[in-house]
């Protein structure tokens, strides 16, 4: 048989143990903070119909027209991997009919999990990625913009990241894209030949994406373009009005980007972005989390005209972060007690204690290879264990073993009867 280098997929990576402790620490951070702002738990599968993000986060955008994942199953449907959480989330509102009377408004739910976009592997950014992310929706109101960056900024105070800066903008109604749209275009057609190929196409199409081009000539021209604010309508000049004043009642500092649209093109009115210019970035600010009002979608998606709100976080990328600015965030694995086996009498022995401890939450382990009790005693170490004993024929029939602490070596006599019934008692 012809031998086969097996490697996982490009842009993917393998979690191991040593890095999948840090991954359910920030996962169990979510859990405990996202209930206390009235966010539940949802998952949506990882692949939907291909219209569901085509149709709804933008032909225009990357995501649908480089980075998608999509392809015919074999009932010849076509189906996607979902590169984002928003639209499959708000899919499964609507199907469930969860705007219904007996359902609370906003319903609020949070999410984990993988997400897949078809771009160039990086640091902290990966073809499989994982992403925490929620949505308020059925709602359309200041206060809960202000909530959902406040419960954003509230999670990243409780990693440890506090060098942190807000970037808000406002993208208006459909009275203020439309207005804006015209003064966009107008101010574009000169430039027209100037423009990147991306951006030719979507000028007509959606101008707002040329704005967002990664193109630096692109970036010269659109420099000097009007500014969304100037087009807001009156209504959606007083919500953002009022945003602002509620983010300065709170004392949430933030700044102002009239150029920032975001990389999706259901959003509507408030968007937003966190961002960081840690080390670990090269010191220029990255965004770590970013999100907005979507008040179109879910009546796009089949559903009443209601609106919504949320944010989405790339966990590698929070991971780089955390541990930049936080590396005490990462918990210490190990294990309370080690046993090392004397003779068979000693192996017995231990293998039945084990089973005792673990049923008291003890995290105990034991040497199963047979190897030498000096190498044991290393397995112990390099296991990271607290203490450890060595058990024999003698231990076995006396009842009295020598419980060793392996930072310091001190020794105490115990029991064996005594540690089994109260463990912690021993285990300081």
């Amino acid at each position: 048989m012809e031998k086969y280098d097996y490697q996982r997929p490009k842009g993917t990576a393998d979690i191991l143990p040593g890095d999948i402790e840090v991954w359910q620490k920030l996962e169990g951070v979510v859990r405990d903070l996202f209930p206390k702002y009235g966010y539940r738990g949802i998952r949506t599968p990882m692949f939907e119909d291909y219209n569901v993000f085509a149709r709804n986060v933008g032909d225009t955008s990357d995501i649908v027209e480089k980075q998608m994942y999509d392809f015919d199953d074999k009932g010849g449907r076509r189906i996607a991997l979902r590169p984002e959480g928003t639209a499959g989330t708000v899919r499964a509102y609507v199907q469930n009919k969860l705007f219904g009377p007996e359902f609370p408004k906003p319903y609020k739910v949070y999410y984990m999990g993988p997400m897949f976009r078809y771009e160039r592997p990086q640091s902290g950014r990966q073809r499989q990625f994982n992403q925490i992310g929620c949505e308020a929706l059925n709602s359309e109101s200041p206060q809960i913009d202000v909530e959902v960056i406040a419960m954003a900024l509230q999670f990243f105070k409780e990693l440890g990241v506090n060098n942190l800066k807000l970037v808000i903008n406002s993208l208006g109604d459909n009275e203020t894209r439309t207005a804006y749209r015209t003064a966009l275009i107008d101010y574009l057609k000169p430039f027209y030949d100037q423009l990147s190929e991306d951006s030719k196409t979507r000028l007509y199409k959606n101008p707002l994406r040329v704005l967002d081009s990664k193109d630096e000539n692109d970036q010269k021209i659109v420099a000097n373009a009007p500014s969304i604010l100037d087009s807001l309508s009156d209504y959606s000049r007083n919500y953002f009005e009022q945003v602002k004043r509620l983010l300065d009642e709170l004392g949430i500092k933030y700044e102002i980007d009239s150029d920032m649209v975001r990389g999706l093109d259901y959003y509507t009115q408030t968007i937003f972005e966190i961002m960081s210019d840690a080390e670990v970035f090269g010191g220029s600010y990255v965004t770590v989390c970013g999100g907005g009002r979507y008040d179109g979608l879910i009546s796009q998606l089949g559903g009443p005209e209601e609106g919504g709100i949320g944010f989405g976080m790339g966990v590698e990328r929070l991971l780089l972060l955390l541990r930049d600015e936080n590396p005490n965030f990462v918990p210490k694995s190990g294990t309370d007690v080690f046993f090392a086996s004397a003779d068979t009498d000693g192996d017995d022995l231990a293998f039945k204690l084990l089973d005792k401890l673990r049923q008291q939450n003890i995290a105990a382990d034991k040497d199963y290879q047979g190897i030498k009790i000096g190498s044991q005693i290393k397995e112990a170490v390099r296991n990271d264990a607290k203490y450890y004993i060595v058990l024999g024929k003698r231990e076995a029939e006396s009842g009295v073993c020598e419980l060793v602490k392996v930072e310091t070596k001190e020794t105490q006599s115990v029991n064996i009867d005594d540690f089994i019934k109260a463990p912690m008692k021993f285990l300081k």
